[in-house]
């Protein structure tokens, strides 16, 4: 999917949860896994998941998820912790700004067709160098274009 390209939305409530039952179960297909899905996992987890803080959980749930459908989480591939830092950011963000009555695909979809919901986002923040370097998949780093704020 390019920057351009629309994004898959969410049809239901029921698909939403799927999703982010489904990273936490380890239960969803690894097709299952797009952009749009991790996005709509973030959310439901903010939403309907208080009792898991995302800046500290979502790293273990993430590539819990990965190698359950036998992925491999290094320096090179897997989980990438700034990239899920700085959406995480972005994603309480859009959430700030919705209409907090709005059912929960309604507002994943509004997500979705945010800045903050498009692939490419981060890269306002970070250059493609910084962004994706070991040193940004393994832990936080600082970004190096703008400043990156909820």
């Amino acid at each position: 999917m390019s920057e351009t390209d629309e994004p898959r939305l969410f049809e239901s409530d029921a698909a939403v949860r799927h999703t982010g039952e489904g990273l936490i179960a380890c239960s969803l297909a690894k097709a299952e896994w797009t952009h749009e899905a991790h996005l709509a996992a973030c959310l439901w987890l903010i939403v309907e998941r208080p009792d898991v803080v995302l800046e500290r959980d979502l790293r273990a749930l993430i590539r819990r998820f990965n190698e359950s459908v036998g992925g491999i989480n290094d320096e090179t591939q897997g989980y990438h912790e700034t990239i899920t830092q700085c959406f995480i950011r972005g994603v309480r963000g859009c959430l700030a700004r919705t209409d907090a009555g709005l059912p929960l695909a309604e507002k994943v979809n509004a997500l979705l067709q945010a800045p903050e919901g498009r692939r490419g986002w981060p890269l306002r923040f970070y250059s493609r160098e910084r962004l994706f370097s070991k040193e940004a998949r393994l832990g936080w780093v600082e970004p190096d274009l703008a400043v990156l704020r909820e």
